[in-house]
């Protein structure tokens, strides 16, 4: 049975796993750039650091690979392959296109807060063309603390000139999930296959498909 969610006056989107199929994809390009340097490496052990920040999430693959390249040349190799998987492949999760479209025509303003780079980011949204159904886009440029840190959700309700009460956020991690409750939001998680290891106790519901949510009254 669907739940009935407050009628909040702004909707705030993590962006990878939460609201597009990215988080495999990204576990593929770095298995492969992996394999430029020799070792085959197991893309499913991203699920244990899903969510973490870029250092945590390459540390744990030089780790499993026994490798130890400078990250900044490691990244040129996984921008080539992520950037191909995404042309090829990004999708947006069931469900979430059409809860969107209504949150927009029921005059809702929308934002993305994702703590990826602007390029993957911007990617994203020009190769779904979705780029116009959000008021704000926040990516990991524009602050200088990361999830779990609020910073980027705080930067973007000051954007949208709203208090943290009056708006929802969207996340698939621990550390996104902390960062939307330490703004004083509430939060909705979204489970998928990459994110089983993720806590989302502290989240006001869980979900698997945006149609799980009733569409705003209008």
């Amino acid at each position: 049975m669907k739940d009935t969610m407050k009628d909040y006056q702004a909707y705030l989107f993590d962006l990878d796993g939460t609201l597009v199929n990215s988080e495999p994809l990204k576990a593929q390009a770095l298995s492969m750039a992996c394999k430029d340097y020799g070792v085959t490496v197991d893309q499913n052990i991203y699920k244990a650091v899903m969510g973490e920040n870029w250092e945590t999430v390459t540390g744990h693959f030089f780790l499993h690979a026994g490798i130890s390249p400078s990250v900044s040349e490691f990244n040129l190799h996984f921008r080539t392959y992520y950037e191909a998987l995404l042309s090829d492949q990004v999708s947006l999760n069931s469900g979430a296109l059409r809860y969107i479209e209504s949150l927009r025509a029921a005059g809702k303003p929308c934002a993305i807060v994702s703590s990826a780079a602007s390029w993957m980011v911007e990617q994203i949204l020009e190769d779904l063309a979705i780029n116009h159904l959000f008021d704000v886009v926040i990516t990991q440029e524009d602050v200088s603390k990361h999830k779990p840190d609020p910073q980027a959700y705080t930067f973007a309700l000051h954007h949208l000139a709203l208090p943290a009460t009056a708006a929802v956020v969207f996340e698939d991690s621990s550390a996104g999930v902390l960062a939307g409750i330490q703004s004083g939001c509430d939060v909705i998680a979204f489970a998928h296959d990459f994110n089983g290891q993720n806590d989302f106790s502290q989240a006001l519901q869980v979900i698997q498909n945006y149609d799980d949510l009733m569409p705003v009254q209008r």
